[in-house]
């Protein structure tokens, strides 16, 4: 049997060339054609330059695009794409990146979703001579990886994007210098998908996820998206059978219908008790 989506044309809202990663993982999966959207600046939703600020949550603005991908395209499905860059929610010290690429089925009335997260590809610094301009570049796998350059600091709103070899970097340079009040320039990653490959890694990956998730159909309505929507803590014990918060299964669900599976976690049958509250306490 194909899938609901075979043969369906599904329209991406994207401006920074994010659709070849996107139709790699979607078109063989669902056997559907992702076409690129066109006719709305995404930029006003949210910049990584910042001079835009993002409204609503990043889950909104993807939903946001796919809506809206919708709306101009004519197509009952839509996708929008929308990354973030953070504090790693453990490691704070650490910087964090999330991709997430929604799915909105007009017609379905639903939304399914793909995730990735990983280091984040953000590097910063402060250059007030050529060779700490060069170092930063380098950190930032610049030529590959462009580059925005600011003068004074990362706050400043005035900057030069999407810097891409070292004469436009030198350029780049001299300007920010020349309106800085002390000489200091401010140099970051351009974290656009199309500036920045690492980033476009993590979109695939994204993509990736989102194919696996909505090429399952759900066993009762046939609805795609069907998979893992919750988890059950509670594994017990070993040693004093109490339960604990580790994980024991996971609900898996359907986005249409009220259809639900417990799926106990294989391999998975007592916790150590260093996981133990009575235990361990």
């Amino acid at each position: 049997m194909s899938h609901p989506y075979h043969r369906l044309t599904v329209g991406f809202l994207t401006q920074h060339g994010k659709e070849a990663v996107v139709a790699a993982a979607l078109e063989p999966a669902l056997g559907c054609t992702v076409a690129r959207v066109e006719g709305f600046d995404t930029d006003q939703l949210g910049t990584f330059t910042r001079d835009v600020d993002r409204a609503g949550t990043q889950w909104e603005a993807a939903r946001t695009k796919a809506l809206t991908a919708i709306e101009l395209s004519g197509h009952p499905i839509g996708l929008g794409s929308e990354g973030s860059f953070d504090r790693h929610p453990l490691l704070g010290f650490v910087s964090h990146n999330r991709e997430l690429i929604m799915l909105v089925d007009r017609d379905r009335d639903i939304e399914i979703v793909g995730i990735a997260d990983g280091p984040s590809p953000h590097v910063h610094g402060i250059a007030r001579t050529g060779e700490e301009l060069d170092g930063i570049a380098d950190r930032a796998g610049f030529p590959t990886h462009w580059l925005v350059v600011r003068p004074n600091a990362l706050d400043d709103p005035r900057f030069w994007k999407g810097v891409r070899d070292r004469d436009e970097l030198r350029l780049a340079f001299d300007w920010a210098r020349e309106l800085s009040d002390d000489g200091a320039v401010a140099v970051e990653s351009d974290l656009r998908a199309h500036a920045n490959p690492r980033r476009m890694e993590r979109i695939a990956e994204a993509a990736q996820d989102l194919a696996q998730r909505a090429a399952v159909l759900c066993p009762v309505c046939g609805c795609p998206g069907f998979g893992r929507v919750e988890t059950v803590r509670g594994l017990p014990c070993a040693v004093c059978w109490l339960p604990t918060a580790m994980a024991r299964a996971h609900v898996y669900g359907c986005p249409r219908c009220e259809h639900r599976e417990v799926h106990d976690i294989p391999g998975r049958t007592t916790a150590d008790p260093q996981y133990c509250d009575a235990c361990n306490p």
